[in-house]
């Protein structure tokens, strides 16, 4: 049942993303053009207002998702991303608009809500490979939106694209209610022994929510500045510089499609470290590079070292999840790469306002030495504490 699922749940998140990941590029361009906004410092904290709603309230959903059925709160978060999305596309002033962009963090969510929901009917190394082409969902929307978005919008007004895409969640809803099933809900009646699944490994928990916040950090850290950076220090065009920003993300949808995805490196229990390590090197290459080439050089080494660490961290992921608490995992997991990410553009823009362009990536480097550390630790435990713990499911 799985493999005819997966199909349904990919598409569904794809046009979520599409959206939620593509738009805010273009907030300058709403704020200066339709609110009239002067101080374009605003753009950076618009930019945030998503991720932090969607940080606050992922583990409040995640909850509610483990009581009362997964499919209903990926239901949810579409019917929220859409109404969210018409509310911003009608916003009469800056305010609401901001308004629209809070409803949307609190309401959305669909990564969190998709995986749990993936949980319910695949477990162990499909549910690994299931995430990892969750993660392909998520890039390739990284990777069109902005060339889908930059084509529109030079026929519509940018606000009204939200109107436009509005229909996106609203149609994956219908085809998340006529093609996924409902899960079975684990509830819990007083006096009843509470499940183990959780509890089980509270300290592999914690080093794994410490791996994705150590891991998006440095993935984000040098999203802000990366085009403009790349431009001064090389004179290439926009376009060049929007290829180069977008090649780590095609490289694992590469890797993913095709037969590499099975090679030994991306399925050892030092996966993970060795792909910290590819990925410190990479923004290494970057901060001394001088040349396109040189960009170009690192960002592959990024690109192979970004999916080696998505691998292996969803992998672990699937290794440690448990039905009955799937909702708060994951809502868990997306509720620490958000907060990741927030710090890492804020200390991002403190480091480059104190330095300069090229300081985030040395910011990554830097964050990326020091998950590899983490990451080795018990990195070698024994393979079969993990299979006993998919077991006891």
């Amino acid at each position: 049942m799985s493999h005819r699922i997966l199909p349904v749940i990919l598409l569904s998140h794809f046009t979520a993303a599409l959206v939620a990941l593509g738009m805010p590029p273009f907030f300058g361009l709403i704020l200066t053009g339709t609110f009239a906004v002067e101080n374009t410092a605003w753009v950076g904290w618009f930019y945030i207002i998503p991720t932090v709603c969607t940080a606050l309230a992922a583990p409040f959903w995640g909850s509610i998702a483990d009581r009362f059925g997964r499919r209903w709160s990926l239901l949810r978060a579409q019917i929220g991303l859409s109404v969210a999305f018409v509310m911003a596309g009608l916003a009469p002033d800056v305010t609401l608009f901001a308004v629209a962009l809070v409803i949307q963090g609190i309401l959305g969510g669909t990564f969190a809500a998709s995986s749990a929901y993936l949980s319910t009917v695949t477990q162990g190394q499909n549910l690994a490979q299931s995430l990892n082409w969750m993660q392909g969902s998520a890039r390739s929307a990284m990777i069109l939106a902005p060339i889908l978005f930059g084509v529109l919008i030079t026929r519509v007004p940018a606000q009204h694209l939200y109107l436009y895409m509005a229909v996106l969640p609203i149609l994956s809803a219908l085809l998340v209610w006529a093609l996924a099933p409902p899960d079975q809900v684990m509830g819990r009646h007083r006096g009843q022994k509470r499940p183990r699944e959780r509890s089980s490994a509270p300290a592999r928990w914690r080093r794994l929510q410490s791996l994705y916040f150590g891991f998006n950090f440095a993935l984000v850290a040098s999203f802000p500045y990366f085009i403009p950076w790349t431009q001064e220090r090389t004179g290439s065009t926009a376009t060049v510089a929007g290829l180069l920003y977008s090649l780590p993300h095609a490289l694992y949808l590469i890797i993913l499609v095709s037969p590499l995805r099975h090679i030994a490196f991306f399925c050892r229990p030092w996966t993970l470290p060795m792909g910290l390590t590819l990925f410190a090197l990479s923004y290494v290459i970057q901060a001394t590079a001088g040349t396109t080439a040189d960009i170009l050089a690192g960002r592959l080494t990024m690109g192979l070292g970004m999916t080696a660490c998505l691998f292996a961290l969803n992998a672990e992921t699937a290794r440690l999840t448990r039905t009955a608490y799937a909702g708060r995992s994951f809502a868990t997991l997306d509720s620490t790469g958000k907060w990741a990410g927030v710090a890492a553009g804020v200390l991002a823009g403190v480091t480059a306002g104190m330095s300069n362009q090229t300081a985030p990536l040395w910011l990554g480097a830097a964050v990326s030495l020091l998950t590899i550390a983490l990451s080795c630790y018990r990195a070698t435990a024994p393979a079969i504490e993990n299979h006993e713990r998919l077991e006891e499911e």
